[in-house]
């Protein structure tokens, strides 16, 4: 098997996330006894919490890019950013490195793609749900957005950073992710992306009015695939 670097930290609730489904995927694949090769690097959250400015951006792409650099330098033979939003910075990382980065959004369009879905809506942080970075590499599969709705925005923000990020999921959480998975299947789509990695703890996956594409579970397919070899 190889062995793939994960930048984590983002939060650590994520990290957490990705180690156990990398790890049950290449249990499965394997023997009972395997165990994924990983090197990861967990970051200080509170370093790259809340960005707002292109200074803010601009200093959290050079965190992380030292972290690639630092997880290269230690034998990873290739990476991945567990954490939807700072994806935002994903070329600065990129173009740090020699190594691949496999990029979250381009894993979950090739799902969609190969799916055929055609009209999904997007739920995440608001710069995931708002900005062109995430949303474009979805379109690229052939996948119509629905726009985002600035209240679900909203509510949605805060429930990740001010919950889920810190490892908590209150009941009033679930309550607002079913009201709107209903509202966007009445609204048109087809299928729901959860762009946030953090989401699954409160969107019961296969009992929804709509399919839901589930990044983090994606990625970590992919990431597994790859240390297997089978990418």
């Amino acid at each position: 098997m190889r062995k793939l670097g994960l930048i984590g930290g983002m939060s650590w609730v994520s990290t957490r996330t990705y180690y156990d489904h990398i790890n049950r995927i290449v249990q499965q694949r394997t023997s009972r006894r395997s165990s994924a090769p990983m090197l990861i690097e967990s970051l200080d959250f509170a370093q790259v919490y809340a960005l707002d400015t292109d200074e803010d951006w601009n200093r959290a792409a050079g965190i992380l890019a030292d972290s690639a650099r630092r997880l290269e330098a230690a034998g990873a033979g290739a990476l991945i950013i567990g954490a939807n939003s700072m994806h935002r910075v994903y070329d600065t990382v990129a173009g740090a490195v020699e190594v691949p980065i496999l990029h979250i959004a381009q894993s979950v369009g090739e799902r969609m793609g190969a799916d055929k879905v055609r009209t999904a809506a997007l739920l995440g942080t608001r710069n995931v749900m708002t900005e062109s970075f995430y949303r474009r590499r979805l379109v690229a599969h052939g996948v119509d957005l629905l726009p985002p709705d600035m209240d679900r925005v909203e509510k949605l923000d805060r429930i990740i950073y001010e919950e889920l990020m810190i490892g908590r999921a209150s009941r009033d959480a679930e309550r607002t992710l079913r009201s709107m998975l209903t509202e966007l299947a009445q609204g048109g789509a087809d299928a729901v992306v959860l762009a946030c990695t953090e989401l699954e703890q409160i969107v019961v996956l296969d009992a929804n009015v709509l399919p839901i594409y589930d990044s983090t579970q994606i990625h970590a397919q992919a990431a597994a695939e790859w240390i297997l070899g089978s990418d």
